[in-house]
Order: structure tokens, then C-alpha cells, then sequence
């Protein structure tokens, strides 16, 4: 374990970590990795896909700051749910004022819960929507739940994916990605984190023959050993779980994960948010590139969100 880097630092690397690998993908998003390999993304760009700005995070940076927003102030799902619903109607926890981008499941539950369905049963949960909108917004439950232990951080986890995304693997992915950000928040190195994390998730699938088949991969001890080629950066939940860990298990600095993740193609702000929150988490605050963090736009509000979670304000 590294205890040279405090709690506060890894939760501060953590959540401008996320904004920061998902800003990285705005402007390259749903160009395939071949598009990548002739034009590799090395740091900050602006417009492209988009038209955006350097810096700007999208729906993935904005619902997770909604997420740790309504986790600081100590707020039911039904306060995080008001939340969503203000990101996409009125901006809230947008970069620059404006909802560019909203995936079809997660704007069907907005929908259900504008119209007053319960936060609970408002998520879809056909097998057919297990795209990755929870999985990006999840990680403030890792360090909010952290010293409940993993049985609260798994149940919170499920719980707060069923706004959106209420199928079970959605539930497990992001169980098991609050899991292994927690071990990282505690100083666990990426190798032993993952493993703890599998071990935890073991359990909650063996009388799922179907999830078992689902999560064989990620569960596998060889897995970071994979080759890149049976790794992609897609917007199906688990193919988002696995490239994140996969990108984290490769080694380096903060910067080399996340640009293996964008470098995937496809679906690279959403890669490169969860890849960035786990990279963050490890590496701490300190980890991050100045160029990069010079890009996010807010400051001074992500600040005063941060002091609100380490209890500094």
C-alpha cells in the first residue's frame, strides 16, 4: 500500500481525474480505433465531434458531480434524482452551461422520473439497455460508502444504478467498479485491488449462470494479461468495466491509462471518465498533469464541491 498519499488527495484525484479523462474523449468520440491508431490522442484537444472546447466534460463528468453533489449534502435518491433531472433541463453540473450529449436509456429513466416514477423503478431493465451511463457516474459511492465496508458499497452501488440502468449486470458492473475503487482509495496497489474486487464479486453471481458467463473475462486471473486487441472501448457496460481495468492493470503513470483508454476508439469520453476516476484515485491529485487540469473549466466550484466531501468546508 501507499500511505504517503492522503485520503483526500486520492478523492480529489479521483473525481477531477474522471473530468479530465472524459473531457480528453469529447472531441474524438465514436471514431473507431483504426481512426485512432493513424491520429492517437496525446493530451488536450478541443471541437471535433462535439464542437466543444479544451476542458469540457459531458453527460458522463456532469451526473457524476450530480452524484457527488447529493452524496455530500447527504441527500436521499430522490434529492439525486432531482439532480438528473436539473442537469438535463436546466444545465446543472454542465461545463459550460449546456447538455450536449444523453444516452437513450438514461434519457428514458430522466423521463420516467420527471413524471414522478420512483427513483427505484424508474431504471430499464431489459438486457438490451446495458450501456455504460451508471458505470460513469458511480464512483462517488466508492468513497462515500468506503469505511461502511463492501456489503453497503455493493448495495449502494446497485442502488444507485437502478435510476438508470436497473438491469442486474448494470448493477454488478458498477458493484464491482465501486469495489475495486475503494481498495485504490485505501492504497491498494491496481493488482491487489482488482483481485480483491473479483473476490467480492464471485459470490454475488454464482447461481447466475448467465452473469457467470457474462463476467467470465473479468473474473479471470490472467486478465490483465489480455491482449489489446480483445479489449474495446464500446459503449456496452461491461466492455467499459473491463477496458477501464484493463487500461489500469497496463501500468504507468496517470496519463499513459487514460490515453490507452481513449486510444481504444469509440466510446472514449465514457472510457476515459472511468478509467480516469480509478487512475485518479491511485495516483492522487498530485498525479495529474498541470496541462491537463489547466483545461477544466469551474474551478473554483469543483473546489468548493471537493472541501464538501473531505470535510474541508
Amino acid at each position: 500500500m501507499d500511505d504517503n498519499i492522503s485520503r483526500a488527495e486520492r478523492i480529489r484525484g479521483g473525481l477531477l481525474g474522471a473530468l479530465v479523462g472524459d473531457a480528453l474523449g469529447v472531441p474524438v468520440e465514436f471514431r473507431g480505433r483504426e481512426v485512432r491508431a493513424l491520429d492517437p490522442v496525446t493530451g488536450p484537444r478541443g471541437y471535433g465531434t462535439w464542437n466543444q472546447p479544451p476542458g469540457t466534460w459531458s453527460d458522463d463528468g456532469a451526473l457524476l458531480l450530480c452524484t457527488a453533489d447529493a452524496l455530500a449534502a447527504g441527500d436521499d435518491l430522490a434529492g439525486l434524482a432531482d439532480r438528473f433531472v436539473r442537469w438535463q433541463r436546466e444545465g446543472l453540473w454542465t461545463a459550460r452551461g449546456e447538455v450536449f450529449d444523453i444516452g437513450n436509456t438514461t434519457a428514458a429513466a430522466l423521463w420516467r422520473l420527471e413524471r414522478g416514477v420512483p427513483p427505484l423503478e424508474a431504471g430499464l431493465r431489459e438486457g438490451t439497455s446495458n450501456g455504460n451511463g451508471s458505470l460513469m457516474r458511480i464512483l462517488p459511492v466508492a468513497w462515500h460508502y468506503a469505511d461502511r465496508g463492501p456489503e453497503a458499497i455493493v448495495a449502494e452501488a446497485r442502488r444507485q444504478s437502478c435510476l438508470t440502468h436497473a438491469h442486474l449486470r448494470s448493477q454488478l458492473c458498477c458493484a464491482f467498479y465501486c469495489l475495486l475503487a475503494a481498495e485504490l482509495l485505501a492504497g491498494a496497489a491496481p493488482a491487489a485491488a482488482f483481485a480483491a474486487a473479483q473476490v467480492r464479486l464471485a459470490p454475488l453471481i454464482e447461481e447466475d449462470e448467465e452473469e457467470r458467463r457474462a463476467f467470465g473475462r473479468l473474473l479471470r486471473p490472467d486478465f490483465a494479461d489480455l491482449p489489446r486487441d480483445e479489449i474495446w472501448g464500446t459503449g456496452y457496460v461491461l466492455h467499459c468495466l473491463e477496458a477501464a481495468c484493463w487500461c489500469l492493470l497496463q501500468g504507468g503513470d496517470f496519463a499513459s491509462m487514460v490515453l490507452a483508454a481513449i486510444n481504444l476508439g469509440d466510446d472514449t469520453d465514457t472510457t476515459g471518465c472511468v478509467t480516469g476516476g480509478l487512475a485518479g484515485l491511485h495516483f492522487g491529485f498530485r498525479g495529474l498533469p498541470d496541462a491537463w487540469l489547466a483545461t477544466l473549466p469551474r474551478r473554483a466550484d469543483l473546489d468548493s464541491l471537493l472541501a464538501r466531501i473531505v470535510g474541508e468546508g
